[in-house]
């Protein structure tokens, strides 16, 4: 039997350059750690642990992306392949708080750079475009946080600064769609076209067509932001960092009943159905 014994999977399935998975394998030989290696398309990755049934790993950098074959070795013995969804970088230098948005029109990602609290850039918005080319959109909403599309295809920005939800013209000229919303993060809608704003000092805000609002739940601060999605059961899904080191992706039905629907992530932030 070979020495680097056989891959029975890859947890995450998909990940990120630099994030760590586990390799799930049996009869895996590590009587000498100095010949143990893994491998991403035949780049060698950083082991974090090792056993003769897991390893765990760091993703490398990499010029290739999406299904990446894996490989386990040791003592110069390879394994066979299995397989691993690496991400593709689209963008950096932004500072993305809440969860971006795609335009449903024509599947264009936007993102922010929200900055520290008052901090302006001549760009805080950007479009990144199916190709991924990366374009200015906007640098007229000071600390940008969260963007939601309703079902006319019209956008909506959060600013953390002042509290605003603001709506975005054709011409992207913003203009003040709601108020007072305190710490303004995360933002999605729902089926009825109610818009639902996290701030992240505690509530989470159910706002009409009109821009009126009124508190629809209430939470543990959040010490970044709240991240906010609809499931396809219609209910709410929340994440927000708090000072616990284990917090929990949150669910909230139509009447603003919220209960913990999983933990076990650590810290979750963002979130999307697909």
């Amino acid at each position: 039997m070979s020495r680097a014994g056989r891959i029975l999977g890859v947890d995450p399935a998909a990940a990120i350059p630099g994030g760590e998975v586990a390799i799930d394998c049996t009869d895996f030989d590590t009587s000498d750690l100095s010949t143990c290696h893994a491998l991403f398309a035949g780049a060698r990755a950083h082991l974090v642990a090792a056993s003769n049934r897991r390893l765990l790993a760091l993703v490398p950098e990499m010029a290739a992306s999406g299904e990446t074959e894996v490989t386990v070795e040791s003592a110069g013995e390879r394994s066979a392949s299995s397989r691993c969804l690496i991400a593709k970088k689209l963008a950096e230098d932004l500072h993305p708080v809440a969860n971006p948005a795609f335009d449903p029109d024509d599947g264009s990602l936007y993102v922010t750079r929200s900055g520290s609290r008052g901090q302006h850039f001549p760009v805080t918005i950007f479009r990144i475009d199916a190709n991924g080319e990366v374009s200015d959109f906007s640098g007229d909403v000071t600390n940008p946080t969260g963007i939601a599309f309703d079902k006319s295809g019209q956008m909506f920005v959060t600013s953390r600064l002042d509290g605003t939800v603001y709506r975005v013209s054709p011409f992207n000229e913003p203009v003040s769609f709601a108020e007072d919303l305190g710490i303004a993060t995360g933002l999605a809608f729902d089926q009825e076209g109610w818009l639902y704003v996290g701030d992240r000092t505690g509530t989470i805000y159910r706002v009409n067509s009109i821009g009126e609002a009124e508190p629809f739940v209430l939470l543990e601060p959040s010490v970044s932001a709240y991240h906010l999605a609809f499931g396809p059961d219609d209910a709410l899904y929340m994440t927000g960092p708090t000072v616990s080191s284990h917090d929990a992706v949150i669910r909230v039905d139509k009447r603003g009943r919220k209960s913990d629907f999983y933990r076990g992530l650590g810290r979750p932030q963002g979130l999307a159905f697909d």
